[in-house]
């Protein structure tokens, strides 16, 4: 049989199909901690069964949707399965470049027959949405920090406190979450953060707080950075995503803890491009089936603290693959770290996240 190549840029690895497959397929990702627990819990299996395929991992995910953008308008799109956070598989969806799926033709049932559709339930929040993990963004914190003096955050709104925790904070180059961080620690209640953030009051009012921290910001991309940062000690408190925190702390053995209080829960999963060759599409189709059944769902949670999408995936998860440990007090829904959490709104920022995102640039080089 001759090889096929799959892109899920980045590294190379076997990748394959029993379905025909097509010679170059592009798979896209996030890179670093999460996308190598895709490697290990369905792309090295996967590989196992069909060993005349090669897959390559690409690291654009973060810019999914200008370059989907830019490849349509070319009328050229090299990309054949996209890793998204949820509202930016909903923007897609919106306007024509993510293909609709049917969860139960597209997906693999429950092991004990449950429709793929019941088994996802609310989490498919886009009819072009195939959802992998509920992760979340929060912060991690130096424990050994002199100058707090052996006091420890333990409220979101200590992120903005510059007197009691002094140091430099990582913060993400973009609106989401440090809008609505803002807004909770300027006295908006978490129910009302987005009417407020919706009108031009409320815009000023979350730029205003967050200026009041903006010299002390160092500004992040991509979610490797904070952790780096962290570790060496050029910031002392940072957000990023959950499972970077997790690897940071249990794998890398630093003196870093995290900050569970207003956790922003977040879904992330693949989409399809639209418009794809037959022989293209059949060959995604046949890895999205395999890659979110319960098993590699549940699996994934192997290597990284995020919560599988399924219902029936959540009773498998066990102990961390190589340190041995159990994964649930891990996971951003564990009781003991949901006690405040802020429920991100996916279909408010498909809405207005391009008036934002020019607005905070805007703000940001002011």
């Amino acid at each position: 049989m001759k090889l096929k190549t799959v892109v899920l840029a980045g590294t190379a690895l076997a990748f394959a199909g029993s379905a025909a497959v097509a010679e170059d397929m592009t798979l896209v990702s996030w890179g670093g901690a999460y996308q190598a627990s895709q490697k290990a819990a369905y792309a090295d299996p996967y590989v196992a069964d069909h060993p005349d395929v090669t897959i390559i991992w690409d690291e654009s995910s973060a810019e999914a949707v200008a370059k989907l953008r830019a490849m349509n308008e070319a009328g050229n799109v090299t990309w054949d399965l996209v890793d998204v956070v949820a509202s930016d598989a909903i923007r897609l969806c919106d306007e024509g470049l993510a293909m609709e799926i049917d969860p139960d033709v597209d997906l693999a049932a429950a092991p004990d027959g449950t429709s793929a559709a019941d088994d996802f339930g609310d989490l498919l929040v886009s009819e072009c949405f195939i959802p992998q993990i509920v992760y979340s963004t929060t912060f991690g914190y130096r424990s050994d920090v002199a100058d707090w003096g052996g006091k420890e955050p333990d409220d979101i709104c200590d992120v903005f406190d510059l007197e009691a925790f002094p140091g430099k904070r990582a913060l993400e180059k973009r609106p989401i979450n440090n809008m609505e961080w803002a807004l909770l620690c300027d006295g908006v209640a978490k129910e009302d953060v987005y009417d407020v953030l919706e009108t031009e009051e409320g815009l000023d009012r979350a730029f205003a707080k967050l200026d009041t921290i903006k010299d002390s910001v160092v500004w992040w991309s991509a979610g490797a950075e904070t952790p780096q940062l962290l570790a060496d000690s050029e910031v002392v408190i940072g957000s990023t995503y959950n499972g970077r925190l997790f690897a940071l702390i249990e794998e890398q053995k630093q003196p870093v803890k995290m900050l569970w209080d207003a956790q922003v829960f977040d879904l992330d999963g693949w989409i399809i491009p639209t418009g794809l060759p037959a022989e293209r599409l059949a060959a995604v189709k046949d890895f999205v089936k395999f890659a979110t059944d319960t098993q590699r769902l549940a699996d994934q949670a192997k290597y990284i603290s995020y919560g599988p999408a399924r219902k029936s995936s959540a009773p498998l998860v066990g102990k961390h693959a190589d340190l041995g440990i159990d994964m649930a007090p891990h996971m951003p829904t564990d009781p003991n770290n949901a006690k405040n959490t802020f429920l991100y709104n996916y279909e408010w920022w498909a809405d207005y996240r391009d008036d934002i995102d020019a607005k905070f640039q805007a703000w940001l080089s002011q």
